[in-house]
């Protein structure tokens, strides 16, 4: 599948969050990572932009994003979001893909080819793991079901297996590392019929969920997330997209 201009909308998933750029405050990612790919094997530039967000709910994916992606008029257009939403107490599956599905039906509309994007599974690593597995599992099939009917490109991050293994997230148990994003990308390109370039086979984690939940770990990461929830605050407050007009992309040499 040849792909001219790839735009990403999403939450911290697709921003790259946990693929910290050395030397910088800056985040790389599967998305950035998928688009070096998507040149490399096409053997040409490609141009890409990312408007993801961290911290945003899927509602706000769609209403602040959405648009302004389809505006930009890409050949293809990645779409990930309720990770965050199946994290609160109440959410409704049903609703999140219902939401999910009609912009896939805008996308479409638009003469531009949707690419669905699962999260990756973070259950087997994080506090709390089996509510976020029985949500997720019920929203990925629900997802699956109608992406195929649709004959919508579908890139399933949360049933890899191998993805789930503690060296492939950050020690917040929740964000995919360097490493973690590079498979990420992997699967992506795949699902188009793309090969990721070897080299991505030399990234090496900054930091790994391996070890055990102790006190430091709720201390830095789940007190703060719980605050934030409870204030009505986001780890994206304040934060606007990523790459929010296209840039051109050049292939691997």
């Amino acid at each position: 599948m040849h792909v001219s201009r790839l735009v990403a909308i999403g939450d911290s998933f697709t921003e790259g969050y946990g693929d910290v750029v050395a030397g910088s405050d800056a985040v790389r990612g599967w998305a950035d990572l998928a688009a070096v790919g998507l040149a490399t094997s096409q053997g040409s530039p490609i141009e890409y932009a990312n408007l993801a967000v961290r911290g945003r709910l899927l509602g706000p994916i769609l209403d602040e994003q959405l648009d302004a992606a389809i505006a930009l008029r890409p050949s293809h257009l990645s779409i990930n979001g309720g990770g965050n939403d199946i994290l609160r107490p109440r959410v409704t599956i049903a609703g999140v893909s219902a939401r999910l599905e009609d912009a896939v039906h805008r996308i479409l509309g638009a003469g531009i080819v949707p690419v669905m994007v699962s999260g990756a599974n973070p259950s087997r690593v994080m506090a709390g793991g089996g509510v976020m597995l029985r949500r997720g599992d019920a929203l990925r099939d629900a997802v699956r079901g109608w992406a195929d009917a649709l004959d919508v490109p579908f890139v399933d991050n949360w049933t890899d297996v191998g993805l789930q293994d503690g060296r492939f997230w950050t020690d917040d148990r929740l964000h995919l590392n360097a490493a973690g994003h590079a498979r990420a990308a992997t699967t992506f390109l795949a699902a188009l019929g793309h090969e990721a370039p070897a080299a991505w086979r030399d990234l090496v984690p900054v930091t790994t969920a391996e070890g055990p939940r102790d006190a430091a770990y709720y201390r830095r990461h789940v007190l703060p997330w719980i605050g934030r929830r409870l204030t009505g605050r986001s780890s994206g407050d304040g934060r606007t997209a990523k790459i929010a007009e296209p840039i051109v992309v050049e292939p691997l040499r």
